[in-house]
């Protein structure tokens, strides 16, 4: 490998030159590659160097653009049968977010400025007029966007390096760097769940499920004394109730196509205790349903029922009725102030069942210890439990405590 200055005059007789890094790349094919200064050409041949040795080395010539990367990427994805959800939001992510931007850039080309400037681009520019959610039309980008898309993005660079297109992954090298600082900075904007905004009351609970009835009031009780998510109790087959020992076992869930496929992560096949109440209800329905349909809380088609049926259908009607509302800043023709439900998604009532869990018993809680509740929960680690609920658990230090403590210390 070299690096040898190029000197020329052109036909109109003016003097250039150029500095030129001549190098064999993996293959052993000869490789020419031109700087305007010599400093950038002995800053590749540095790098070019150790990849080259390393077998990694792509060159400008041999690489390909970030949308075809993006292609291969969501073809890796179908390849390892993916949920169709997954696959979708990674063909959004690149249509509509790096396609636009970056997609004719060459994948060498790609750098930690080059990302930067990327980020720069979507916070500057709005949702396009095609974009599928119409709500999301001409509003900018958030930062959480951003960083989702960024990880798409690294993903895409990681699969590339995997088929030998890439030889590095900025976004990598970038997370690297600010790991720390975007860990921090994240943890103190990060707003903890409230009990009566983000979790429900247990008197807003006890409202709610009073106007409850039929099929809605046993879906509600599953969920509101199980914990499970919406993919889970749309997905709760007969076999998965046992009605003698009171559990409910989590062995698959439906995702939005009404496809079914193993629970999210090994720790959500799980075994869940739930109270005389839910069995109860649970039988109810059964005898109802009569035999030949698998799925619990299956609609008249004896098939899973949608995410969008039992937010829109149950759970904010009820919420209503229930008189668990919120104000909407908006008033019919009379000016009576319009009312809407509280708690808008089904993740209200989780929230609501971890705390259940968490609550001291003379609280009306179980007063279950942290690993217990991530196990209940199907947490994949006990730090999820404890950076979403850790606030809820119990202190030690209370006022009577510390009195008590201090009473001893000074007896």
């Amino acid at each position: 490998m070299s690096v040898r200055k190029r000197e020329w005059t052109t036909p109109k007789g003016v003097a250039k030159s150029a500095w030129v890094v001549d190098y064999n790349d993996t293959a052993g094919k000869r490789r020419l590659k031109t700087f305007g200064k010599k400093k950038d050409a002995d800053a590749f041949a540095a790098t070019a160097f150790v990849e080259v040795r390393d077998g990694v080395h792509v060159a400008d010539s041999a690489s390909i653009t970030v949308a075809e990367a993006g292609k291969l990427w969501i073809a890796t994805g179908e390849g390892e049968g993916l949920e169709q959800s997954t696959i979708d939001q990674r063909k959004r992510h690149v249509k509509y977010h790096i396609v636009p931007f970056i997609g004719g850039t060459l994948l060498s080309k790609l750098s930690v400025p080059a990302i930067r400037a990327f980020q720069d681009q979507l916070r500057e520019t709005p949702y396009p007029d095609d974009f599928p959610k119409v709500s999301m039309r001409g509003k900018p980008r958030t930062a959480k966007m951003i960083g989702i898309v960024t990880t798409s993005l690294g993903a895409i660079l990681s699969d590339a390096l995997d088929r030998g297109v890439a030889s590095r992954n900025p976004v990598s090298e970038m997370s690297r760097k600010h790991k720390g600082k975007a860990r921090r900075q994240e943890k103190r904007n990060k707003r903890k769940l409230v009990v009566g905004v983000d979790i429900p009351t247990p008197a807003e609970i006890s409202a709610f499920i009073k106007v409850l009835s039929g099929t809605w009031r046993a879906f509600f009780l599953t969920v509101i004394f199980s914990g499970l998510r919406s993919s889970e109790i749309r997905g709760l087959r007969w076999q998965d109730v046992d009605f003698v020992r009171g559990e409910i076992y989590v062995r698959q869930r439906v995702d939005q196509f009404r496809k079914a496929g193993p629970p999210k992560s090994e720790a959500g096949a799980r075994t869940i205790p739930v109270p005389p109440i839910v069995i109860n209800s649970l039988k109810e329905i059964k005898l109802k349903q009569g035999n030949g349909i698998d799925f619990v809380f299956a609609n008249p088609d004896g098939e899973p029922r949608s995410h969008a049926n039992i937010v829109l259908k149950g759970l904010q009607p009820a919420m209503i009725k229930a008189d668990v509302t919120g104000a909407t800043g908006k008033k019919d023709e009379k000016g009576n102030a319009i009312a809407a439900a509280k708690y808008t998604g089904l993740h209200a009532l989780r929230h609501f069942y971890a705390s259940w869990l968490i609550n001291r018993k003379e609280d009306g809680g179980l007063g279950l210890p942290p690993k217990m509740v991530q196990e209940r929960l199907g947490h994949s680690s006990i730090v999820m439990t404890m950076d979403v609920y850790g606030h809820l658990f119990p202190r030690a230090d209370d006022g009577t405590e510390l009195a008590r403590a201090a009473n001893i210390l000074l007896a």
